[in-house]
């Protein structure tokens, strides 16, 4: 496969492998899975949502057009059950084709971490590049590859405290976070990763602070969409959107997902929404993402910032935050 896509942050899509499993609560409702599981048995997935790689490796190689190419949609390129000869190809074709710029997010952090930190597997992505893809041997090289931008998913604190340090102890040219499908409020500031000055020391100036070391270049939100979809707090997405502000980081807020904020929308979104029913608000808390349907919902509970929530699906949500569209991307090295 290689797609065009209506993913809002990439171009296209480039799957030399598919299939996954569920490693945290952000797969709950993996669209990747429903996809594949739909079409098992057919051409495009005879294996449904087992681990598989592809026969289309090369794919890329045609492409003349430089684009951002989301590697990996309906997958996750350092599963185990892809194999690292395998790694070496994939990424070979990266090496091989820097006109492109590949995006790559992982939920397996530590296998991330592992390869790319290891000098014998830059030795042998380069090798493949050249043997395998035609590289020339005097073309230019460099590791981490310039034209990866190398991610993890965090769908709530607990996973931005475990995968965000191994993202930045990883060799990457940009490093960025996926929080999508957001299910909690996120801190990074608790992980000490949106820092835009590099120093020799922990400091501060002109009241921006900043660590010595690898940092954040770009935060991707949105919400979940799709049968089953969790609704998410309007103030997880403000919160992120601020501290990035804050430390100037781009921001690209992706989509609310399936559910929409009743106190926000227009009446021609209501509209296109066609179920507009008290009964079926959900009440979701902003510090802990708790929920509570109408029926129980309490005399005082207003005060406590929940946000009354509605599905109405992704396209009436749309992709407005507090009135504007965020599209940022990170400057390319």
């Amino acid at each position: 496969m290689g797609n065009t896509t209506s993913i809002e942050w990439t171009d296209r899509t480039w799957n030399p492998a598919s299939g996954c499993s569920k490693i945290s609560t952000g797969c709950d409702n993996c669209y990747a899975k429903t996809i594949a599981e739909r079409f098992r048995g057919t051409a495009a997935f005879p294996h449904g949502f087992d681990v598989q790689t592809r026969d289309n490796f090369r794919a890329p190689l045609s492409w003349r057009k430089p684009a951002k190419v989301f590697v990996n949609s309906m997958s996750d390129l350092f599963h185990d059950q892809i194999s690292t000869p395998d790694l070496h190809l994939i990424f070979g074709v990266m090496a091989a084709t820097p006109q492109h710029t590949y995006q790559v997010l992982t939920k397996r952090h530590g296998r991330m971490r592992s390869l790319l930190a290891d000098p014998h597997f830059a030795h042998m992505v380069r090798h493949r590049a050249e043997k395998v893809y035609g590289l020339p041997a005097t073309a230019p090289w460099a590791w981490p590859l310039p034209n990866l931008w190398l991610g993890v998913s965090v769908e709530n604190q607990q996973w931005a405290d475990i995968r965000i340090p191994a993202l930045l102890d990883t060799p990457a040219a940009i490093r960025w976070i996926s929080a999508e499908p957001l299910l909690g409020p996120i801190d990074l500031t608790n992980v000490d990763t949106l820092n835009v000055l590099r120093g020799d020391s922990t400091g501060h100036e002109n009241g921006l602070h900043w660590v010595d070391g690898p940092t954040l270049d770009w935060v991707v939100a949105g919400g979940e969409s799709g049968h089953g979809a969790r609704p998410a707090h309007p103030d997880w997405f403000r919160t992120l959107r601020d501290q990035c502000v804050k430390e100037g980081v781009p921001y690209l807020f992706k989509q609310h997902g399936a559910w929409a904020d009743r106190t926000t929308l227009t009446g021609d979104q209501r509209a296109a929404a066609s179920i507009w029913d008290d009964k079926r608000v959900t009440y979701v808390h902003p510090a802990d993402g708790r929920t509570q349907s109408h029926g129980d919902w309490g005399p005082n509970d207003h005060t406590q910032g929940w946000a009354a929530m509605q599905n109405v699906g992704k396209k009436a949500a749309g992709r407005q935050l507090d009135g504007r569209i965020h599209d940022e991307y990170p400057a390319t090295p």
